[in-house]
């Protein structure tokens, strides 16, 4: 199937403080463009400084055929990396971290590398190797082989080192999810708890964010949610219900659950500097230009769209599910959109458009035809890296 991709578009950036009104027709149709191409359901929630549009399409539950809905919990992938360096930044704050120390100061011995700070871990320029590249060669026997396992830190850690690294130690930019793999041993040395208490204590509970939920190593989404498809390698094979599993191989790395409401609350606290300080939030925001439409900076992504607009945010991919979780610099405009399918390119490029449609305020534009399908998260190791 031909990948949806956006054109660059000639439209001018907003002035200061004014954005496009959003094109709420157009989000609507991404996300029915995105049922098309295999996607079970679809779901996109707005927040526009308090007004709030939703919109949904397709199903929750392929076996009972109930309708999805922005109530529905769902598992966020790498969205997660962002609770975990805000998690760190606070620390920082507390004067607990240096985000320019080796992680050998706080993790002895861990890693084959002194030079290896914390800054290059959540900014993925640590040269760690990805471990899920080999784990997640092929999709679905690469899922069965991990769905019900509970790995150590440590052991995921070990898997990324029977390889080379990537690069030097700074040198370069090369997403990993063997960082936040390490981000997580630190969160747990510092502080003595669980990443999910810290989760809870510092992000969850404050921010009253009622469904997100940190349920490593249970297998099961409390509560109503989506049920999550894994697209298979093969062209025509049936979807494969990943729902119930551990996400240990993720963690820190990419474990959390959410909702649509609590992502832009989320986000929206966050630019919106109500979590760390102003001086800790700009270091997250410093960003390393990834390619010509993103950059990253500690934990964070920055796309920058076709009118002009960058926004802040990540994007999520974990077995049976694609998320795009995204906010303006000063968090007042927020947008959160979710495929319950994975592995599937055209879905994943397609559901791009949502942010297109939400900040630049005007249809998405699109051509066919094949296109690179971005690796910027979890899995699928056979397409380009961003």
């Amino acid at each position: 199937m031909a990948a949806l991709c956006l054109l660059a578009g000639t439209a001018q950036a907003a002035p200061a403080g004014r954005l496009p009104k959003p094109d709420l027709t157009g989000v609507d149709s991404v996300l029915r463009t995105a049922l098309r191409q295999g996607a079970p359901g679809a779901i996109a929630r707005l927040d526009d400084d308090g007004t709030v549009r939703t919109a949904a399409v397709g199903v929750a539950d392929r076996s009972t055929g109930r309708a999805i809905s922005n109530a529905d919990r769902f598992r966020i992938g790498s969205v997660t990396k962002v609770f975990s360096a805000v998690v760190l930044m606070q620390l920082a704050d507390e004067g607990k971290l240096s985000l320019d120390a080796s992680v050998d100061r706080y993790l002895p011995g861990l890693l084959p590398d002194s030079r290896i700070t914390v800054r290059q871990v959540l900014g993925h320029r640590s040269g760690l190797y990805d471990y899920t590249n080999d784990m997640f060669a092929k999709s679905v026997s690469g899922f069965e082989s991990v769905r019900s396992k509970v790995f150590t830190y440590r052991e995921l850690v070990d898997r990324s080192l029977r390889h080379a690294r990537t690069n030097a130690p700074g040198a370069a930019y090369a997403y990993s999810n063997t960082n936040f793999v390490v981000a997580g041993m630190l969160i747990e040395k510092l502080t003595g708890h669980s990443v999910g208490t810290e989760y809870a204590n510092r992000i969850i509970g404050p921010l009253r964010l009622r469904d997100t939920l940190y349920v490593h190593p249970g297998k099961d989404i409390p509560g109503r949610y989506a049920r999550g498809y894994l697209t298979p390698d093969s062209a025509g094979a049936p979807l494969v219900d990943a729902t119930r599993q551990t996400v240990s191989w993720a963690q820190s790395a990419g474990a959390l659950i959410s909702s649509t409401r609590d992502l832009d609350t989320f986000l929206s606290a966050l630019l919106g500097g109500r979590l760390m300080s102003a001086t800790r939030l700009g270091q997250m925001e410093r960003m390393i230009p990834v390619n010509s439409t993103q950059a990253y900076g500690l934990g964070l992504r920055r796309r920058d769209l076709s009118c002009g607009i960058s926004v802040y945010g990540h994007t999520g991919a974990v077995q049976g599910y694609y998320t795009y979780a995204f906010a303006t610099k000063d968090g007042r405009r927020s947008l959160t959109a979710l495929a319950n399918t994975s592995n599937n390119g055209a879905v994943l490029n397609t559901m791009l458009g949502t942010l297109e449609s939400a900040f630049c305020g005007k249809p998405t534009k699109v051509r066919r035809g094949s296109t690179a399908v971005e690796r910027h998260e979890d899995m699928a190791p056979e397409a380009a890296r961003d």
